[in-house]
């Protein structure tokens, strides 16, 4: 090998854990042909050196994923410049894609790009330069860059502004020179030469974007609206300068080619003024947080910048003050205002010991807070990153449009070539048929249909993220509103997930002390919620544990262990069973029907095996839960309980709730064997849960949603997170998705409608050019408006 014409590339690798793990990626590596390679375990990187001509990348990645190893992709957010309709999007995402091991989406509405790539291959600036070769603009998002692109898109739209009323000026006796001419005056109120002298600078310095950015579409083997509208005004001016040149006797058209620029320019400021409020959620979350904090040092009260505070500082928050980061209470008493993270108006309570969240007001008492997550890494910044996440994803339903936004402009340019050559045929009028083909270039709005879905998703996630609905991408949002089936867990989702020992029944000779203090003994160490209601109940009483040995556990049945040289049994009565205990099945069947939880506690000495006793557990109903179903099955949508409680507690839950359908005794490693039958039935199938146990069954689901409390392995595997601990909040996700989805079909159908009806309609002459320029600048504004109204839905709590 010739090593002048290898290319060298770094690769980061995941998974390694030994000298021995390198060295098989190695092997692996420089078995391929024209592949040198050496892998450091020290930094977990492969440096490869490889003949191109001879192997790709994706062989190289591939050796290495057969290793058993992977390279974890990387992602970026880049910021768009010099985009003007859908199809730029579309070609920006090829330009993106065809780099190697890089998936991007374009979202057409923010003007963004989120882009996934493997490190090594490609970095940044190479996808920068795609994006710049492509005849566009591009720039990394930063933290910092909000504030820089805010600041930049308003000096762009003040300088655009400033165009639009030089543009105005110079068009306005044009177009009342039109005016006249409609009421049946002399159609030259305005000499040619001044027409064409006012015309002019509005075609090729106002409207000189059109031709940059056709230029730079065709180049990069697209086209867009830009060709459309520089094609047709083009056409209109070129056509009466030639006449006014030859001093011709035709009417001349320099009032259309500058009024239909004057009239884009107009419909481009109005969308961009709508298109900035789609973004409006977030940037009242990103404002929330204060700019400065109060922190202790050395006894004193300092103020400094709130970026600079670490972990376990100490800071302090006065009422009427946002707090600036996440923190638990060291001192003081006070409500807070969550609304604005959890969508609840009632003030929470908190107490030494709380939890604080970061843009949460303070109302009331002096708090002095420990820092526990700051800047990147509180609540808040994880709220705006999983927005801004699914703002820049694509849901199916725009697919459609996508496709037709790519071949538009080329299937518009060619019907504008058959209008021009049919009605010249026909009629024998070039001047006529001239106009009709304009009138077509001009009419036809591939924007419409670009912004028809990003607009209606982006103000769809960021109202959720106002309520404490989180969605995870736009797909999510799209498939809430096909849910037929929604399965819950039953505690914590249902229940508050706070168990409490209702019943204490010993059998026998034991007392009630000695009774719940062998059981809380046997229990002592588990983190299990029932285990937890024992233990709270035994230090309530002022119980001493004792110490045990020989300790198993069964998941989801029950525990064994050895207490005083005796070996104790605690569980469900099916595992007492189990193991030879006789119970008494009355007893048990009485408390089941009260909605309880029964665990037995039985002991195992000299080949006597007998029962000590019963405690009864129950969780109490959340007060939103019963609502919650109502609503749901108003809804048209079936509600499957799931709990591992046996079928008398089960049945006794279910008729309180109303629920219909639910499965008993459903062990934590079945709940996604569930969820597989269920969505076996043929049913579009969703899953609610708060816990670890719930992840599998949660990924399982067509659609997946995590109560926000429970832990980051649920929230992590779920398609939408619901900050508040209430079933209500499911509610208010499937209803938000379909008022989203709602507003998607009614763009796309006026989208779709008024592309197929004013095509036509200018193709056969029955729409002057200015008309189809000023339909044209008001599709694309009445798509975003009309997603703008979803600002006005309301959650249902």
């Amino acid at each position: 090998m010739n090593s002048s014409i290898l290319k060298k590339i770094e690769l980061p690798i995941e998974g390694m854990i030994c000298a021995a793990c390198a060295a098989r990626i190695e092997k692996n590596l420089n078995n391929l042909a024209g592949v040198q390679a050496v892998v450091n375990f020290a930094n977990e990187k492969a440096h490869v050196n490889y003949d191109e001509s001879q192997i790709k990348t994706d062989a190289l990645i591939s050796a290495i994923e057969k290793s058993g190893f992977h390279i974890a992709p990387q992602s970026v957010q880049l910021q768009l410049h010099k985009m003007t309709c859908a199809a730029c999007a579309g070609h920006i995402e090829n330009a993106l894609n065809r780099l190697p091991g890089v998936t991007a989406t374009v979202n057409v509405a923010t003007e963004t790009a989120r882009v996934n790539f493997i490190p090594g291959l490609v970095r940044v600036d190479n996808l920068i330069d795609a994006v710049i070769d492509a005849g566009y603009d591009a720039s990394e998002i930063s933290e910092s860059s909000h504030t820089e692109e805010k600041a930049r898109r308003l000096a762009a739209y003040q300088a655009e502004l400033r165009l639009f009323w030089i543009s105005s000026a110079l068009t306005l006796p044009l177009v009342l020179q039109m005016g006249a001419m409609f009421s049946g005056h002399d159609m030259d109120m305005l000499p040619r030469w001044l027409q064409w002298l006012l015309a002019t600078p509005v075609q090729f310095w106002i409207g000189r974007r059109f031709y940059i950015g056709g230029w730079h579409s065709l180049r990069s083997g697209g086209a867009n609206m830009d060709v459309l509208v520089a094609l047709g005004t083009s056409m209109a001016y070129f056509f009466s300068a030639i006449v006014t040149a030859l001093t011709l006797d035709q009417h001349v058209y320099f009032e259309a080619s500058a009024a239909i620029i004057i009239l884009v320019l107009l419909g481009k400021l109005m969308e961009a003024r709508a298109k900035g409020k789609t973004s409006e959620a977030i940037e009242a979350l990103i404002r929330l947080q204060p700019k400065t904090a109060r922190i202790e040092r050395n006894g004193q009260i300092l103020e400094v910048s709130a970026s600079s505070l670490q972990v376990n500082n100490i800071f302090i928050v006065r009422p009427g003050e946002n707090l600036p980061v996440d923190g638990v209470v060291m001192e003081g008493a006070s409500s807070i205002n969550e609304s604005m993270l959890t969508g609840e108006s009632l003030p929470v309570s908190k107490q030494v010991g709380a939890k604080v969240f970061a843009a949460t007001l303070n109302q009331q008492g002096l708090l002095k807070c420990r820092a526990t997550s700051v800047g990147e890494h509180t609540q808040l910044a994880a709220i705006i990153h999983l927005v801004e996440a699914a703002q820049g994803t694509k849901a199916p339903i725009q697919r459609l449009a996508d496709t037709i936004s790519g071949i538009f402009v080329p299937i518009v340019v060619a019907i504008s070539v058959l209008t021009l050559g049919i009605n010249w045929w026909l009629t024998s009028d070039f001047v006529s048929a001239l106009i009709n083909a304009v009138a077509v270039l001009v009419i036809a709005c591939p924007c419409a249909l670009g912004l028809a879905t990003p607009t209606a998703i982006m103000v769809g996630t960021g109202r959720g993220a106002q309520v404490g609905v989180l969605v995870k991408n736009a797909a999510a949002l799209e498939n809430a509103e096909k849910i037929q089936t929604i399965i819950v867990d039953k505690t914590g989702t249902l229940t508050e997930g706070r168990p409490e020992v209702t019943d204490i029944v010993p059998i026998a000779s034991i007392n009630t002390q000695d009774f719940l203090q062998i059981a809380a003994s046997l229990e002592q160490g588990s983190e299990h919620p029932l285990a937890r209601a024992i233990l709270d109940r035994a230090q309530k009483m002022q119980l001493p544990l004792q110490s045990i040995d020989n300790f198993s556990a069964i998941t989801g049945s029950g525990i064994t262990a050895r207490m005083n040289g005796v070996q104790h049994l605690l569980g469900s009565p099916k595992f007492l069973k189990q193991q030879g205990i006789i119970v008494d099945e009355k007893q048990i069947a009485t408390l089941q029907a009260e909605g309880k939880t029964v665990i037995g506690v039985a002991s195992t000495a000299d080949n006597d095996s007998r029962i000590l006793g019963y405690l009864a557990i129950a969780d109490r109903l959340r007060d939103t839960s019963l609502r919650a179903i109502e609503r749901l099955q108003s809804m048209g949508i079936e509600v499957v309980m799931l709990t591992g409680d046996n079928a008398l507690t089960a049945a006794a839950i279910a008729k309180r709730t109303g629920i219909m359908q639910y499965r008993a005794e459903v062990l934590p490693q079945d709940k996604a064997a569930e969820v597989m039958k269920l969505k076996a039935d043929g049913k579009f199938t969703a899953m609610v849960g708060d816990g670890i146990n719930d992840a599998p069954a949660l990924a399982a689901a067509d659609v997946s949603f995590a109560i926000g409390a429970g832990s980051d392995v649920a929230i992590e595997a779920a398609d939408i997170t619901l900050i508040r601990n209430d079933l209500m909040s499911v509610v208010d996700a499937i209803s938000l998705s379909r008022a989203t989805l709602r507003k998607i079909r009614q763009n796309l159908f006026f989208a779709f409608v008024y592309n197929m009806l004013g095509i036509p309609l200018a193709a056969i002459g029955l729409l002057n050019p200015v008309i189809a320029g000023a339909a044209m600048a008001m599709s694309s504004v009445s798509v975003v408006s009309n997603s703008l109204l979803l600002k006005r839905w309301k959650a249902n709590h």
